[in-house]
């Protein structure tokens, strides 16, 4: 069995309780890219799984999916979302990268590197303050044939707002289930930590959260080290 239905109630944007179910689907089922894209261009949430932990995301230019982020995972909106995309060529829709950013997304992409960089001003407010944008291109097989096909998606990790960022669809079923579309169960997440963040911004990186990846190596790569 690839499919089962998981419902909940929680809050509206209008106020009021609503009760919504959640598909989950195995990526052993051929239907689940169908599924996911079906979810995201109806403005629906969808949970999958990266390298390092599972995420949930909408796409990138619909501001009202976005908020609905904010909404499932009960995150403070002074807290910015991160965009994922598929690879360098496509981080060009959402942010801009100068010279050094590019070295870091040669390098260290697709894998555990977030860049805080200038945003694209098609990129709508809701993803977060200010005028700036975290841009990632995951190292995992499923992440990537999503992103291939729905183009950039605004996620955060498919969890409840301080919360365990889940390495598995079972434990995103226990924080999201009745709150978002549709959860892709890609198996266990092989990283378990977060991505580390950088703040490429000025005229050296500045690490704003730990990771796989360390300073010291980003540091070398954006000083042509």
């Amino acid at each position: 069995m690839t499919l089962q239905v998981e419902s909940g109630c929680w809050p509206s944007a209008a106020g009021r309780t609503v009760k919504f179910e959640t598909k989950v689907v195995h990526v052993g089922d051929p239907s689940w890219l169908e599924a996911a894209m079906a979810a995201l261009q109806g403005g629906g949430l969808v949970a999958f799984p990266t390298e390092t932990v599972y995420g949930v995301g909408a796409l990138a230019f619909d501001g009202e999916a976005i908020s609905g982020i904010y909404r499932a995972k009960g995150r403070s909106t002074n807290k910015a979302i991160p965009v994922l995309v598929s690879g360098r060529v496509h981080v060009r829709r959402v942010a801009v990268l100068d010279g050094s950013a590019e070295r870091l997304a040669a390098t260290f992409w697709p894998g555990p590197l977030t860049l805080v960089v200038p945003r694209d001003q098609a990129v709508p407010p809701a993803i977060g303050p200010g005028d700036t944008v975290g841009v990632r291109s995951p190292d995992h097989r499923i992440a990537l044939e999503l992103l291939r096909s729905a183009g950039p998606l605004a996620a955060s990790s498919a969890n409840r707002s301080r919360g365990k960022s889940p390495r598995t669809a079972a434990e995103v079923v226990k924080a999201l289930a009745g709150r978002i579309a549709v959860i892709i169960d890609g198996g266990t997440c092989p990283g378990g930590q977060p991505s580390t963040v950088v703040d490429c911004t000025g005229p050296e990186p500045v690490l704003l959260r730990e990771g796989p990846i360390s300073l010291e190596r980003i540091r070398s790569v954006w000083f042509g080290g």
